[in-house]
């Protein structure tokens, strides 16, 4: 990992994700996030939009299919990743140069929307639990807003 280029992208699914089994039998999900930045122009005291990135992802094994069964088009997410460049030919003969996005996490934005998280647990994945427990009724995961309840705590991760 040392030398690759991991970055953050935040923006919307232009379209469901598309999940497929390959060959020797590894689920792959490919997506595209679209991001718009935006900056405040002071001159006229309006908001701009800029030119749009569109950048084509692709998550595999169980994240891949995490993302095909949570995700569809118009989500706000957010993807962390190695970025790859590849060259390939087409049709014609012209060579072509792209580049992708490795998703290595991938989660909803909770910045305009709610989600609900369930824990699936795989026999040794690595980096394990973050949880020791599920909890087992929506109050134990759900804090209130004044504050009344807060999440269940691992005795050994007290974040």
């Amino acid at each position: 990992m040392v030398g690759e280029t991991v970055v953050t992208v935040v923006g919307n699914l232009t379209d469901d994700p598309e999940i497929r089994t390959t060959p020797s039998g590894d689920a792959v999900t490919h997506f595209t996030v679209a991001s718009t930045p935006r900056t405040f122009d002071r001159q006229s005291n309006e908001w701009r939009d800029a030119d749009t990135l569109f950048l084509r992802c692709s998550a595999w094994r169980q994240t891949a299919e995490h993302v095909a069964r949570s995700l569809a088009r118009g989500t706000r997410v957010i993807v962390q990743g190695r970025l790859h460049q590849r060259t390939y030919e087409n049709k014609e003969g012209e060579k072509r140069t792209v580049i992708e996005l490795e998703a290595l996490e991938v989660g909803p934005s909770l910045r305009y929307a709610d989600a609900a998280v369930s824990r699936i647990s795989h026999s040794g994945a690595p980096g394990g639990t973050l949880f020791d427990t599920v909890p087992s009724t929506p109050d134990e995961t759900r804090g209130d807003l004044d504050g009344e309840k807060s999440a269940p705590r691992s005795p050994t991760h007290p974040f």
